[in-house]
């Protein structure tokens, strides 16, 4: 498997400042990923469930720790889904944020 993509997991975590607030902070982590489309029965499926599924994201398992969200290309994709595969890999389904803007 051809994993020489870069995407990055994000990663939230909501802190309290020094004043009582909370605030989300969000880190990254860099991670090497196979790219593929979803399959056009995944599309079709996700569609009907409200979902507008567009990516599959295939790398090392042990890289992925429940994360809702991966940035590939400067675009933030939502986790739906998630499939852990043989060979210690686990495979993401994922579609676009709406309105895929910058934290």
């Amino acid at each position: 498997m051809d994993r020489s993509d870069v995407a990055f997991l994000v990663s939230k975590e909501w802190i309290q400042d020094e004043y009582g607030v909370q605030r989300e902070q969000i880190s990254e982590s860099q991670v090497f990923v196979q790219v593929n489309s979803v399959s056009m029965s995944e599309w079709f499926e996700g569609g009907r469930n409200g979902l507008n599924p567009e990516l599959r994201f295939t790398m090392f398992r042990h890289d992925y720790n429940d994360q809702e969200e991966i940035k590939y290309n400067g675009k933030y994709y939502r986790i739906y889904r998630v499939y852990f595969g043989k060979n210690d890999t686990v495979e993401l389904y994922c579609e676009k944020r709406k309105g895929n803007a910058d934290h």
